[in-house]
């Protein structure tokens, strides 16, 4: 499965849900599971965004599909970028100079 990590604002109606009703981020997440990805660690931040979310899914389609439904509901503005771990990102560098000889 490839990983992406979803930034994630809320808009007005997004702040006012998560104030009337926060536990909503978990029914979120469930519906997430039924378009076919996977939240695999979620995090409120400072700044910018208002949360991270580490997530799994097949391929793109399925994530644009996710990231595409979920900003269509007006309550959050996503951002969704595809991601690998260092030890692959590593590997892949690796290859790239063994290819470039």
């Amino acid at each position: 499965m490839a990983l992406y990590i979803m930034l994630s604002k809320l808009t007005t109606e997004g702040r006012k849900t998560m104030m009337n009703n926060p536990r909503r981020l978990f029914e979120v997440n469930k519906e997430v599971e039924k378009m076919g990805a996977k939240v695999l660690a979620q995090y409120s931040v400072l700044g910018d965004y208002d949360f991270i979310n580490i997530m799994e899914a097949p391929n793109n389609e399925v994530i644009a599909r996710v990231s595409s439904a979920l900003g269509s509901r007006g309550t959050i503005e996503p951002l969704t970028l595809a991601a690998m771990s260092i030890q692959d990102y590593v590997r892949e560098m690796e290859t790239a100079k063994i290819i470039d000889k």
